[in-house]
């Protein structure tokens, strides 16, 4: 790492981006803390320890930052999180699909609204606690994203969407590191996190129940007919936003053989069922594509990609069909793909694109 750069790092209250600083300030880098407040826990009936970036993480990443002997901001980016990552959650599954909220938060608030606050602010870069290492492709001269060597914790899933800019701008000093020496640091330097339990995935939904979130926003939604794929009416359903694509147990009704949550119809308000075998798909579309090894790109190409996040990615090839949107086809039947997650493409441990599955 470069000595001597100013670094803003965004501290979430955690422990990761709390070790980020230290280990930066150790490198040489003159730093910085903030933290984004996006709504307070009490809003959304959450308790301290189970999430991230609410007021109580404030204090927590202000202590820290006083300990290190650092300056500390608050940047207060409500309105944008609600609109960026809140609104197109709901939006999202009131279309049918299934969105991950991780990656619009990194997409338009992390390395969106932070960063431009941070260059405002004079500072040449921001750093995160993501488990990502930044890496240049020495043939093309483009920044890409490795994976890390723990499979469990890597988030290059949710950056994809980075642009070659916020990556030129980005450090991630945790990205090679395991959690025991991280919270080892902490705990050597008294940091008040040391021990604070990990975020859960989606910090704005109590206890995972997203269509409790859903209706308290839109109001209930309406009941409907459950078929099978053949036509046959099975039950009634309690609201489309229930269910997800590849869901067997809770939905309410039984039959001669396991059955899964095959398709929701939107249109006509139905949720399919349908035997395992429907469940799988050789190809999909995507959408909003954005490819880190090349600005467009302009002919199919070989590579790997999983579907959902911690999935194993599997072989494929990634064929152009128009301005930023895509077809994979994968050499494999893949298992219960679904309308708004994100489809993610690898070469070996390189992260090199993404887009949003159609």
């Amino acid at each position: 790492m470069e000595n001597k750069k100013k670094v803003l790092v965004a501290m979430s209250g955690g422990v990761d981006s709390s070790v980020c600083a230290k280990l930066l300030l150790d490198a040489g880098y003159e730093v910085a803390g903030a933290t984004m407040h996006l709504y307070a826990n009490e809003d959304i009936g959450i308790e301290r320890s189970k999430t991230c970036c609410s007021l109580d993480d404030v204090q927590d990443a202000r202590e820290v930052a006083f300990k290190l002997g650092i300056p500390f901001h608050v940047f207060n980016f409500a309105d944008s999180f609600r609109q960026n990552v809140m609104d197109k959650f709901v939006n999202t599954y009131l279309d049918g699909g299934t969105p991950n909220p991780c990656i619009d938060c990194n997409r338009y608030l992390k390395f969106g609204d932070f960063l431009l606050r941070a260059k405002l602010l004079g500072y040449e870069y921001i750093a995160t606690g993501h488990y990502v290492t930044k890496a240049r492709d020495e043939k093309t001269g483009r920044w890409l994203l490795k994976r890390s060597a723990d499979r469990k914790k890597d988030q290059t899933y949710v950056l994809y969407s980075l642009t070659q800019d916020q990556l030129e701008h980005s450090l991630f000093p945790v990205g090679e590191m395991n959690k025991a020496d991280i919270r080892t640091i902490a705990d050597e330097n008294s940091l008040v996190n040391a021990a604070k339990p990990d975020s859960q995935d989606i910090c704005f939904i109590p206890d995972g129940d997203y269509a409790s979130f859903i209706t308290s926003r839109c109001g209930k939604q309406p009941c409907g007919d459950i078929v099978l794929t053949s036509g046959e009416k099975l039950g009634t359903h309690k609201g489309l936003i229930h269910y997800t694509i590849g869901q067997r147990r809770g939905v309410g009704v039984s039959y001669t053989e396991p059955i899964f949550v095959i398709q929701k119809d939107i249109a006509g308000n139905r949720l399919i069922l349908g035997t395992p075998d429907k469940l799988l798909r050789t190809s999909l579309t995507a959408s909003d594509v954005n490819m880190l090894i090349t600005d467009e790109l302009n002919s199919p190409i070989k590579c790997t990609a999983c579907a959902r996040y911690h999935q194993q990615d599997m072989p494929c090839t990634v064929t152009p069909i128009g301005e930023r949107r895509v077809r994979v086809d994968f050499e494999q039947p893949h298992k219960a793909i679904c309308k708004g997650q994100a489809v993610v493409f690898y070469d070996g441990d390189y992260l090199i694109g993404g887009g949003t599955i159609e």
